[in-house]
């Protein structure tokens, strides 16, 4: 007889575990508390197809060849070389075309150690100025408003990765959520029962494993266990849709503090109407810093990449996400210090803000294949009374 398994939630950790258990024979019932599959890699409906927060994939992780090899990634949007050359740098309050060249240097060091500061390793092998500009551009990966404070090895890892050349980051045609719908119809095909607008209030009683793919909160609230906590950025998130205008930006990034800007219609210009721009800001919030800061920080961004920016808008939407960034490790702690994937009795957890390697929703990825190994080797035969 097939195992059978439990998943809750459908967002990209939950699907990604779906298929894979089910490629291994598993009888999976998937519970997706919202209308819509994705969680967090959902893309808006509408003529408007933005992504919940800047989004892209690193081509070099671990989920790539996994995705390609089913077919899953469709087809990927190309940035222009022209449009390369419109990145700009905001450093020492001026904009600039390239980085600072000792930022290259330092980005491509590998020898970064768990045990200190990145601020304070990287001012010592490079200068104290270009220690503060990488690690406001390594912002960019992990959406923390001072990633200079976090181990010097877990933001190395991600400058890294964000400065690589040729770049790392790969756009799929339509946003995310065309991953998203590729991962759910191969799921289905593979006979996994998803039931959408499923929202549980505990974990079912059942002999057979869960897979918890959700959130740290609403795992802490499923499983009533006050001590699955985590630290996670919080950052201002501004859609724009613009009218185009010639010089217009490609992307910007502060060196200055942290936080960047992107056109992502400049790849992928189905995204918005013909004749329209669809534009994406991140700001990283400092923990006492209002919305309203990061507000003026983002249109300060904007004047500058896209100067009359305010003259053009055509669509606006605004938020701020908590604690929906990915894990973030301090000095002395790895990715093996967070909330581990098995938690006893039958029960895994799947998400980016737990104990698996990578970068973003790789840490997503590598969890749910770690969880579907677990539940499928192990049987448990007890029974779930939470």
């Amino acid at each position: 007889m097939a195992q059978r398994l439990t998943i809750i939630g459908g967002g990209f950790g939950g699907l990604t575990a779906a298929v894979s258990a089910a490629e291994a024979g598993a009888e999976v019932t998937l519970h997706e508390a919202h209308r819509r599959l994705g969680g967090r890699a959902r893309t808006s409906e509408g003529p408007y197809r933005a992504n919940e927060g800047p989004h892209a994939f690193y081509r070099r992780g671990p989920h790539w060849a996994w995705l390609r090899q089913r077919g899953l990634t469709g087809p990927l949007a190309r940035i222009p070389l022209g449009a390369l050359l419109r990145t700009r740098y905001l450093h020492d309050e001026r904009l600039r075309a390239l980085p600072p060249l000792a930022l290259t240097r330092l980005a491509a060091r590998r020898d970064a150690p768990v045990g200190r500061t990145f601020l304070g390793w990287a001012s010592e092998v490079a200068d104290e100025r270009t220690a503060r500009a990488a690690a406001n551009f390594a912002a960019v990966a992990t959406f923390h408003h001072d990633p200079g404070l976090l181990s010097a090895a877990f933001t190395q890892e991600r400058l890294r990765r964000a400065a690589s050349l040729p770049p790392e980051a790969a756009y799929p045609v339509g946003g995310w959520q065309s991953v998203i719908d590729r991962m759910a119809a191969r799921a289905r095909e593979l006979g996994v029962r998803i039931e959408t607008g499923s929202r549980l209030e505990a974990l079912p009683p059942t002999n057979n494993p869960i897979l918890v793919a959700t959130s740290l909160e609403s795992a802490r609230r499923l499983l009533d266990d006050p001590g699955l906590t985590g630290e996670s950025g919080r950052t201002l998130l501004l859609d724009l849709a613009l009218r185009p205008r010639r010089g217009d930006a490609f992307f910007v990034s502060d060196l200055d503090r942290t936080g960047w800007v992107e056109r992502f219609t400049t790849q992928d210009p189905g995204l918005a109407p013909a004749g329209e721009q669809l534009v994406q800001a991140q700001l990283p919030l400092a923990p006492a810093e209002s919305r309203e800061s990061g507000l003026a920080r983002a249109e300060h961004l904007l004047e500058l990449g896209f100067p009359g920016w305010s003259d053009r808008l055509l669509w606006r939407r605004t938020a701020v996400a908590t604690a929906r960034t990915g894990a973030v490790d301090r000095p002395g702690t790895t990715w093996r210090d967070r909330p581990a994937v098995d938690r006893g009795h039958g029960v895994y957890l799947v998400g980016d803000q737990v104990a698996a390697p990578g970068v973003l929703s790789e840490v997503s990825f590598t969890s749910a294949l770690e969880a579907v190994s677990l539940a499928l080797t192990r049987h448990p035969t007890h029974q779930h009374t939470r």
